[in-house]
């Protein structure tokens, strides 16, 4: 039986707030002190290499996911309990996504709501039911909730679309949510 495992996408940068930081490290930590596994990007930089240095220090499990293209680039973190390289980017994708139980996006640029994007895309598809949390640290994501409400507004999705994701306003928040959810789940072995 594996541990219940989180899917953490991030920023492949650190940010210009501080905040991000501090959030990543905090993730990290949480996921540890919870018993729960990190899946991510295998990158060792930005706030992907923190929160994946955070959780390896505190002791939880990782399974880092990266594409060959990438493995200078993010800098592929090898010393991880699992380092997966696939081919491609879609293949990443799917790999952290079928080996989590739940998602949580951090500050991030275009690759998190690239990843983002694509499970909401799924869950309202009808594809999942894993929870997703967006990681509101000092308001980054404010203008995405802001984005995702017009698109209903104008039609171009139904409501439900905002019952697909929660929004905390920082991983201390995230934890005590995931925990919520993640204790109501059946374990991933059964």
């Amino acid at each position: 039986m594996r541990p219940k495992s989180v899917c953490v996408y991030c920023g492949s940068r650190p940010g210009a707030d501080p905040a991000y930081l501090k959030d990543a490290e905090t993730m990290g930590q949480a996921l540890a002190l919870e018993g729960w596994r990190l899946v991510y990007g295998a990158g060792d930089v930005g706030l992907m290499g923190a929160v994946a240095r955070s959780a390896q220090q505190a002791g939880a499990e990782t399974f880092g996911v990266i594409p060959k293209h990438l493995v200078d680039w993010e800098v592929g973190k090898t010393d991880l309990t699992s380092y997966v390289i696939t081919e491609t980017m879609h293949e990443r994708k799917k790999v952290m996504f079928m080996n989590c139980d739940a998602v949580v996006v951090l500050a991030g640029g275009a690759g998190s709501l690239d990843e983002l994007f694509e499970v909401l895309t799924w869950r309202q598809l009808g594809l999942h039911e894993k929870p997703v949390f967006l990681v509101n640290t000092n308001g980054y994501w404010d203008p995405l909730i802001a984005l995702l409400l017009h698109v209903t507004r104008q039609g171009f999705a139904d409501e439900s679309l905002h019952k697909y994701y929660t929004v905390v306003p920082d991983a201390s928040a995230a934890r005590a949510a995931l925990r919520r959810v993640l204790s109501n789940r059946k374990d991933a072995a059964e």
